[in-house]
């Protein structure tokens, strides 16, 4: 397993922490882990934009599109005028 350090953490979040962890009764860095971990849960669940965007949206219906099929390759635009 993995450790890391947090630095410069703010007092009022350590005592919050402290506080937390003996009424949950845990200590505190079990405390921390669960948290992290519910944090981290909930933000794959989410998915990045597009997905939020989709699922935000996908209850509307969607919009098939015709796309016209591309007979020339692509190229950069050129910034150099």
């Amino acid at each position: 397993m993995a450790s890391i350090t947090i630095r410069n953490l703010d007092d009022s979040i350590k005592e919050q922490l402290r506080i937390a962890a003996a009424h949950n009764g845990h200590s505190m860095e079990e405390e921390v882990r669960l948290i992290l971990g519910r944090a981290l849960a909930t933000v794959d669940q989410a998915g990045g934009l597009g997905s939020r965007i989709r699922n935000r949206f996908s209850d509307v219906g969607g919009v098939d599109l015709d796309l016209p099929i591309r007979s020339e390759k692509a190229t950069a635009v050129d910034f150099s005028e």
